[in-house]
């Protein structure tokens, strides 16, 4: 059993940005040289999540309309009353998502299905820098 940690960075807009790291957390696979075993990729930061879905357009654009019913950007947040950041909605909505995502590789690759991405969803109010760390466990 072996363990490799590797790590990119992705700029966002901020404002809910979806991108499709797929490929990037593919290469650091690669990078490790593990045939077989589990990987997590995760975001550091409280106002970012990452997840999976079939990446196209108009599954974005329906995540992005649900995350606004479920913690809308102009809702009353306690976190801004303290804070007076105005990000209380991203805080929400990237503890609902989650920081990361575990998915099994097998000969090298990605175990996802056949429409199936990664993504980070940046929901800060301004554009970031996001890294995202990669650990891979096995032969």
């Amino acid at each position: 059993m072996a363990t490799y940690r590797g790590s990119f960075s992705v700029s966002s807009s901020g404002e809910t940005d979806i991108i499709d790291i797929t490929g990037r957390v593919q290469s650091v696979l690669r990078e490790s040289g593990l045939a077989s075993g589990i990987l997590t990729a995760f975001v550091s930061g409280s106002t970012a999540g990452i997840t999976t879905i079939e990446y196209e357009s108009g599954l974005v654009s329906d995540l992005k309309a649900a995350y606004e019913r479920i913690a809308p950007r102009d809702g009353t947040y306690e976190h801004n009353l303290r804070w007076g950041d105005g990000n209380g909605y991203a805080h929400v909505r990237a503890s609902l998502t989650g920081q990361d995502v575990s998915v099994p590789f097998l000969g090298g690759k990605l175990s996802l299905g056949t429409w199936q991405q990664i993504i980070l969803v940046d929901f800060d109010n301004r554009p970031r820098r996001r890294e995202i760390v990669v650990h891979a466990v096995g032969d």
